[in-house]
């Protein structure tokens, strides 16, 4: 094993927006840092965000908004039933604000402040940039400020073992162009984004089998290297198999299109069926969607059918959406799904399935056509009488299916993240079982547990990316502290 000559005060394992930010924040603090990235690129699922919560922002002070942080911290743990980890979301809260006027002094822009939930608070504050790049922008102008001021990358350089001399952390071995090294660092900050590509560990610890009833979106080989590296040297577990969870659909070709009118389609609150035929939620709950992720996941066949007919499709042309799917698909934007309808029923797409009754439907996509016409004949009649018996929905969302033809989009169960694994305080310090500190040793973004309960919280808008930035943030701060400078 060789020997790196150059020591770093501070060593970031993961160049996703933990790890750009814990960096940065640590080179204007007057650190030596270096960020270590297995991948080619930078950014991990970063790249695809779309905003970040905050509250007091400045943004918000100048639309009058009175969400307080105070209330976003009673939002958040209520949400969590208080399973969270209350000094944890008090840190994360109350840093949010600052931390967004810290990035639009490095340069990243913000475009408006609002709400991706029906009637949820304006915290969802969104990145500028076209619409599938405004993640990747903020991405691109961190690593351009981390860069001019100092920040070394190796990119293609995978973290192996921390190294722990008596109880404080000294250094890590990696491997870069097939060769072991040894780093020497003050701290060492985790940031290397979950596990959600590890079959085992997602088997192990949620019980579904990836690429069969669950499938991971945005992740490319996130193997939980900095989680199992924090537990090799006696790091204590948190938050192991809660996952953000939405329901992800339809599948086209290989990939899952989150961004096509047959997306945002089967994100409207029409009805919805399992793979026996029946309704099995509210549909509206699609607003929150991990409460829609969660319905889903109990089901035995972990994917559903979204059921609509042509008076809908004219509704969604002509009046435009009831939900949004981001701000890609914001609520009332008129799709285009006459034209995608038909070009994946020319192409015969995968998961997309239309018929002239609702008993050949069933046939089309493998249902009792009994069960199926009984259950739009039920759903007819709720919608009939303005009141869901069933489920309750609000009648406002009650549309008659009636034809003259039918349509079917599968949706399947899929996941954004893993949303824990390593045990953290306040300070994003590492804690080992007794939860004592371990010294130099720092974890944030989907590394880290406690900052949920069983559910991602979709009430606070952005939480994920928020998080992932405010616990670098702080984490930089503290190491800065740690090492004395």
């Amino acid at each position: 094993m060789s020997r790196v000559n150059t020591e770093f005060d501070i060593v970031v394992v993961g160049s996703g927006s933990t790890g750009l930010v814990a960096a940065l924040t640590a080179v204007e603090g007057g650190a030596k840092v270096i960020i270590l990235e297995k991948m080619r690129s930078l950014g991990g699922v970063s790249n695809f965000a779309e905003g970040m919560f905050g509250a007091e922002s400045d943004m918000q002070r100048q639309q009058y908004v009175s969400y307080t942080r105070d209330d976003a911290f009673k939002t958040i743990m209520e949400y969590s039933h208080w399973r969270a980890n209350a000094r944890l979301v008090r840190a994360f809260v109350d840093e949010s604000a600052a931390t967004i006027t810290w990035l639009q002094q490095q340069g990243v822009e913000f475009d408006e402040v609002t709400t991706n939930v029906p009637g949820g608070p304006v915290v969802w504050h969104i990145l500028k940039g076209p619409e599938t790049e405004r993640g990747s922008m903020m991405i691109k102008t961190l690593t351009e400020r981390a860069k001019e001021k100092g920040v070394e990358f190796w990119l293609a350089t995978q973290a192996k073992k921390l190294i722990k001399e008596g109880n404080k952390i000294t250094g890590i071995i990696v491997e870069k162009d097939g060769e072991e090294l040894k780093i020497d660092a003050k701290a060492i900050i985790i940031a290397t984004g979950g596990y959600a590509n590890n079959k085992e560990w997602i088997k192990k610890y949620t019980g579904f089998d990836l690429g069969v009833n669950l499938f991971p979106v945005g992740n490319v080989d996130k193997m939980g290297e900095g989680i199992r590296m924090a537990w090799e040297i006696g790091a204590a577990e948190e938050g192991m198999g809660v996952l953000q969870f939405i329901r992800g659909g339809p599948v086209l070709g290989v990939g899952l299109s989150f961004i096509s009118p047959l997306e945002s389609a089967s994100n409207q609150p029409t009805l919805r069926v399992t793979q026996d035929g029946e309704r099995y939620c509210d549909e509206s709950i699609i607003g929150n969607f991990a409460f829609d992720g969660n319905a889903m996941a109990r089901l035995k066949g972990k994917s559903v059918f979204t059921i609509f007919d042509e008076s809908l499709v004219n509704y969604w042309m002509e009046e435009g959406t009831d939900m949004g799917t981001g701000r890609i698909y914001p609520p009332g934007k008129r799709l285009n799904i006459g034209e995608a309808l038909k070009e994946a029923l020319e192409t015969k797409a995968p998961d997309v399935y239309a018929a002239n009754s609702v008993e050949e439907l069933a046939g089309e996509i493998g249902l009792n056509p009994t069960v199926l016409k009984a259950t739009v004949e039920e759903y007819n009649g709720f919608c009939a009488k303005g009141h869901d018996g069933l489920f309750a929905k609000n009648p406002k969302y009650l549309r008659p299916l009636k034809g003259p033809k039918f349509y079917a989009l599968k949706s399947n169960l899929v996941f954004l993240g893993t949303l824990g694994g390593i045990k953290i305080n306040h300070k994003m310090e590492v804690v080992d079982k007794k939860e004592n500190p371990i010294p130099g040793l720092y974890a944030g973004g989907m590394d880290a547990g406690g900052i949920y309960g069983d559910s991602y919280d979709v009430i606070t808008c952005g939480g994920t990316l928020a998080f992932g930035v405010n616990s670098g943030r702080i984490a930089g701060k503290n190491a800065l502290k740690y090492i004395g400078i």
